[in-house]
């Protein structure tokens, strides 16, 4: 949680000088009002006041999620930890209990549990052990069929993300446990083709660029969104993808070796990004991509990756055009940027309108 002690002096300190820029204000809550002898002094400086309190307007308008007090422990539905067994359906039926009662939580036990793809259902909260570790196939068997998805921004259907839902709503991966997805330099990354970064030998034949440009070419000239499929698909899937969905939390895991970014909401509402650790160097190993969606909070989280930190998209090209919905109403606070290439950025994807980009210039 945000010391509001600090943030309201950060605040009091930048009306009292300068003044902050457009690109700083975060907040965890309304703060009591400044008192009369720290009132702005001129019109910048209650502008300045105005952006900390659109912050915090933003915050308190995020709608939470609320899950029923029941769990389902995956073990009871045939899960095993260890390796060599494939829990996929054990987690698929855990998932379809839950949802079927109503709701609540999924818990995923101490141990190491391999699996596939897993695709979230309205009201279930995926909820890992502090011991728990769900270690994700790299296989691309395990995650097909293809599902509608974007890949830098550009819809497709595609390999499903490894913890995938799709216009579901109060969903949540919670936790202290890891979500280990394996990308290495025998798997899933050398896709990426001949990266200038790469410690891998360059397979031609795995080359993302094979996949990417048809796909690239279809958006452009307008294709269907079904006829954008690939039998020979190298487009590495992101890790978690809420797409079309309200009412997100992801909060306390740690994500390791994606595949590609490591957490990308799509055309998604209410999203709250809380205490997170991202911890991958594999290329594009992006923190949090928020694409295309609306009242987004991002706090408390460890960025340690191969690439962009955060990195704000709308869409790339004819298909951000197309779609035509920013990313909007973003509030980033308290995170540290171990390593990337960027802290927070507006991504190559940003074609669907204005972002209103609200980082925490104080953390």
């Amino acid at each position: 949680m945000t010391d509001l002690i600090k943030r309201n002096s950060v605040k009091t300190l930048g009306l009292l000088s300068a003044g902050l820029s457009l690109l700083s204000v975060s907040g965890c809550q309304t703060l009591p009002a400044l008192s009369q002898d720290n009132m702005p002094a001129n019109a910048k400086d209650a502008e300045d006041l105005a952006q900390w309190q659109q912050a915090d307007n933003i915050i308190a308008a995020i709608k939470p999620t609320r899950f029923a007090a029941q769990d389902f422990l995956i073990t009871a539905y045939g899960a095993k930890a260890g390796q060599g067994f494939d829990n996929t359906s054990a987690i698929k039926a855990a998932i379809a209990a839950c949802a079927a009662a109503g709701g609540g939580r999924v818990v995923v036990p101490a141990g190491r549990f391999e699996t596939g793809a897993i695709h979230l259902k309205s009201n279930v909260n995926l909820h890992l052990h502090d011991d728990a570790v769900l270690s994700f196939y790299t296989d691309r068997e395990h995650y097909l069929p293809y599902v509608m998805t974007r890949w830098e921004g550009v819809e497709l259907m595609g390999y499903s993300p490894l913890i995938y839902a799709y216009q579901q709503e109060n969903i949540a991966v919670t936790g202290k446990g890891i979500l280990e997805g394996n990308g290495a330099v025998d798997a899933w990354w050398p896709w990426k083709g001949n990266w200038e970064r790469r410690n891998w030998e360059y397979d031609a034949s795995v080359d993302q660029v094979k996949t990417r440009t048809p796909l690239f070419v279809m958006a452009e000239q307008g294709a269907p969104i079904a006829e954008r499929s690939f039998s020979e698909n190298y487009l590495r899937p992101p890790f978690i993808q809420p797409y079309a969905c309200k009412r997100v939390l992801i909060e306390g895991v740690t994500i390791r070796n994606s595949p590609f970014w490591l957490i990308n909401p799509v055309l998604s509402e209410d999203v709250i990004i809380r205490n997170v650790n991202c911890v991958s160097h594999g290329p594009n190993s992006d923190g949090c991509n928020p694409e295309s969606s609306n009242r987004v909070l991002i706090e408390n989280c460890l960025f340690d990756t191969g690439d962009d930190c955060i990195a704000l998209k709308s869409g790339r090209n004819n298909d951000g055009r197309r779609l035509a919905t920013p990313v909007q109403n973003v509030v980033i606070q308290d995170c540290i940027m171990r390593s990337g290439h960027g802290g927070v950025v507006l991504g190559s994807g940003s074609l669907a309108g204005p972002v209103i980009f609200l980082p925490d210039a104080a953390a």
